[in-house]
């Protein structure tokens, strides 16, 4: 295991990385920023909270080799440092996902304390890091509640498109209400806009609109279309180590270097 709890008293910075919207870029960044957080020197958790299993194989983690997975934190929660895997490729450690996970929505639903279990999980190691990244399904299920309720802040990918305004107001008013009911410190952390193309005048006025609702909450940063980014994953790394010389790989170290400099405002 990639840990090291000495003089590290301070709890790392959950965040969930979410869209019910597919598509979006959601699990490149989940990946990206994860890799690109630990090159910053930041120690990081990425947990895979999707069955499809996409970011534990973007991460060099072969998802059909898996013992054991998130799935088994959630059912464990007080095992979970048992779970994490550390993915040598990327430089970070990751709590793996693959079909098994399907099984936890129906499982979850017996339980009495369904939505708490992803914060019991990341509770038992949260000491080791300094940011615990959470891939969510593109849907808002019980896995998706499960990572609002664990999480200090919300990364909201959109590409500037016509309907991505729409789908921002339904997430909003889920992370609302879970802000009222259940977690009162969730946050949107940032809005990120992904596949951006500048030469596009709708991207320009998606991207207007979003400075006029959000200010400073849309990150600086816009992570590019970008060839590299997208033959990451069927290389099972990061773009950062296919190509660090990419607009891709270059747009989530920026990314990464302007979240950790917000956290240290």
């Amino acid at each position: 295991m990639a840990y090291d709890s000495q003089n590290h008293s301070a709890h790392a910075r959950v965040i969930a990385i979410t869209n019910q919207k597919g598509g979006v870029g959601k699990t490149t960044t989940s990946v990206n920023l994860a890799a690109s957080l630990a090159q910053e020197g930041q120690r990081v958790l990425l947990i895979d909270l999707d069955p499809q299993g996409n970011a534990t194989m973007g991460s060099g983690v072969e998802k059909n080799d898996l013992e054991l997975s998130v799935y088994d934190s959630l059912m464990e929660p007080s095992e979970t440092k048992s779970h994490v895997v550390v993915s040598e490729v990327a430089g970070f450690d990751l709590l793996p996902s693959n079909a098994d996970l399907t099984a936890a929505e129906v499982h979850l639903l017996e339980l009495t304390d369904k939505e708490q279990r992803l914060a019991q999980a990341i509770e038992k190691v949260n000491l080791y890091y300094d940011y615990v990244l959470i891939d969510c399904p593109p849907s808002l299920n019980m896995l998706t509640l499960n990572a609002l309720v664990a999480s200090d802040s919300v990364i909201i990918p959109m590409q500037c498109e016509y309907y991505a305004l729409e789908g921002l107001s339904a997430l909003l008013n889920t992370i609302s209400q879970v802000q009222e009911h259940i977690n009162p410190r969730l946050e949107i952390e940032g809005i990120l806009r992904t596949m951006y193309d500048p030469r596009n005048r709708l991207s320009l006025e998606v991207s207007r609109q979003l400075f006029n609702h959000f200010a400073d909450k849309v990150y600086r940063t816009v992570i590019p279309r970008n060839v590299r980014l997208a033959e990451a994953p069927s290389h099972g790394i990061p773009v950062l180590f296919h190509d660090r010389t990419s607009t891709g790989a270059k747009a989530y170290l920026a990314l990464a270097g302007e979240i950790i400099r917000r956290k240290h405002a």
